[in-house]
């Protein structure tokens, strides 16, 4: 059981920039959240944070019992998992299955183990068939699926992915989708960065939304996208979906393309 806490958390470059402050957010074992807000807003530092790329500079974090500015951040990653928006910062092996073992084997599992650990996750990210393929031979959405793999291939209890669903179609987004269920039934937290609002409410039961390098509202997506304050607030628009439901004249509450579809069918028979 591994839960992570930002205590009244504020961070600050060197020459004084704020780029967080005061940020207190605890995430449960398995839990699933996203974190939305427009750029500048406070995110990329949050989860940097959380994973002990950052310190803070101020408050306390905590993974476990650890307090992570006691800790490296390699000792810190063994915890939590961070996958990068950009895969060609996160990428160093001329082929995919290297790329995905490396992090098994340099946690010093043994070699069954190891074994296992890489051959599920590229499974699971869809890209066994790749295995012996050069990386940067792959298109941008593939090698996004390679970063993800080496980062569960480690294992981690907490897992952050970075805009995840940048340039993914249809099945890479169904790959996506699969892959948290399979982690939430592993019991891995799973937290993401996305200005992505359809995959939000489609895979994620609790938002986090961040403007000005500050919490905003931390709820459930029905009270997140038919609050107005907090919208107008964070500068977010609401799902596609629920635009259309509000052009429509439905009543709040509907963010899925199914709830869309079924209040349609009974408006009509009305």
């Amino acid at each position: 059981m591994t839960e992570l806490h930002l205590n009244n958390v504020s961070f600050s470059y060197p020459d004084g920039t704020k780029a967080l402050e005061n940020l207190t957010l605890s995430i449960s074992t398995g839990e699933r959240v996203a974190i939305v807000g427009q750029n500048g807003a406070g995110k990329t530092t949050a989860v940097k944070l959380m994973n002990g790329l950052l310190k803070p500079t101020t408050g306390t974090v905590s993974v476990g019992d650890w307090d992570t500015k006691d800790h490296t951040t390699a000792q810190v990653s063994r915890k939590v998992g961070y996958v990068f928006q950009n895969p060609d910062d996160q990428i160093f092996h001329n082929d995919v299955e290297s790329e995905v073992r490396f992090g098994p084997k340099n946690m010093g599992f043994d070699p069954d183990r190891v074994d296992e650990l890489t051959n599920w996750a590229m499974q699971l990210c869809g890209i066994s068939e790749f295995a012996e393929e050069n990386p940067y031979n792959l298109p941008y959405s593939v090698r996004k699926f390679v970063t993800i793999a080496s980062v569960l291939a480690m294992d981690s209890a907490i897992i952050i992915l970075d805009e995840p669903t940048a340039g993914q179609d249809k099945i890479g987004l169904q790959v996506l989708g699969n892959l948290l269920q399979v982690l939430e039934e592993k019991q891995k937290s799973v937290i993401t960065i996305t200005h992505d609002m359809e995959f939000v409410t489609d895979y994620f039961t609790r938002i986090v939304v961040m403007a000005n390098r500050q919490l905003v509202a931390d709820d459930n997506a029905q009270h997140i996208f038919y609050n107005t304050e907090v919208l107008e607030k964070s500068m977010l628009k609401p799902p596609a979906v629920a635009q259309m439901a509000k052009l429509l004249g439905f009543p709040p509450g509907i963010l899925l393309k199914s709830q869309l579809i079924q209040a349609i069918k009974t408006n009509s028979v009305k």
